[in-house]
């Protein structure tokens, strides 16, 4: 979610090219998701987890929560995990679902679907987006505040700053990728950062690796991208006119996008051709 719909949308137009690859649309969900912001697909789950805000992005008004959707997009779960305010991106480690929630990371059992945790990231705005790296480490990012967090036994510190406009973050074979305004970072354990892409539409979104060393990168006004690994940018598909575009999962196994529609409230499944 970005805070400047109308600086993200002329960012969005300035990209050009366009890939022989293409996005078909497979279904939509058809019961409301209250604002859904970020889908979390998970290998070998029958189920997409999806953050719902429910109205206001910065609002500490309780009313956000967690659904589950079956994998036709058929509701399962509308009301799993309730009493949060904001949330928006997730990332799961064994059985911990970890949720950005505005100023603080909710920490969910995904067995019994209880809230056993919330650390709070001091001085922090905007949370954004969440991934898990295979030790357990947890990174976060603050989009208004230009800062990545690191959550490592339940303790919260700054990890980086001046990481303008930061977003989408995954941990890829050890290494952070991280969404920064126009670019895509590479980030080693040093902190030393490698652009690996330039001119991408300020704020890019959701961000999922595809596989190959290449990623698929939503433009919350409506666009989504594939950043190929020498850092080529291309058009997928482009709905602005219809929807937006936020934090996508990915079924890198059967090539399957799904793709939260925020204001419309629903989700989007596309296939990968």
């Amino acid at each position: 979610m970005k805070t400047s719909i109308l600086t993200l949308v002329l960012a969005c137009t300035s990209l050009v090219g366009f890939s022989q690859s293409k996005l078909t649309q497979l279904w939509e969900s058809t019961e409301q998701l209250p604002t859904p912001e970020s889908v979390l697909y998970v290998p070998g789950q029958s189920a997409l987890y999806v953050s719902l805000i429910d109205g206001d992005g910065s609002a500490k008004d309780g009313k956000g929560g967690v659904a589950i959707l079956n994998m036709d997009g058929t509701m399962k779960d509308a009301t799993w995990v309730q009493g949060l305010n904001a949330p928006k991106g997730m990332a799961l480690y064994k059985d911990l679902l970890y949720v950005a929630d505005i100023d603080e990371v909710v920490v969910i059992d995904v067995v019994t679907g209880n809230v056993i945790n919330q650390v709070k990231v001091p001085e922090s705005v905007f949370l954004n987006d969440v991934t898990v790296d295979d030790n357990g480490k947890v990174y976060v990012s603050d989009t208004r505040k230009g800062e990545i967090h690191l959550i490592h036994n339940g303790k919260s510190s700054l990890f980086m700053k001046d990481v303008k406009d930061v977003n989408g973050l995954r941990v890829v074979n050890g290494s952070l990728y991280a969404m920064a305004g126009p670019e895509l970072w590479k980030i080693d354990n040093n902190k030393n950062k490698t652009v690996i892409a330039k001119g991408l539409a300020l704020g890019g979104d959701g961000l999922e690796p595809v596989g190959d060393g290449s990623f698929l990168v939503t433009c919350w006004g409506g666009l989504i991208y594939h950043i190929k690994a020498d850092g080529t940018v291309t058009q997928l598909l482009d709905v602005r006119d219809k929807m937006k575009t936020a934090d996508l999962g990915y079924n890198q196994k059967e090539k399957i996008l799904y793709v939260p529609t925020f204001l419309n409230n629903s989700v989007v499944a596309y296939k990968l051709d």
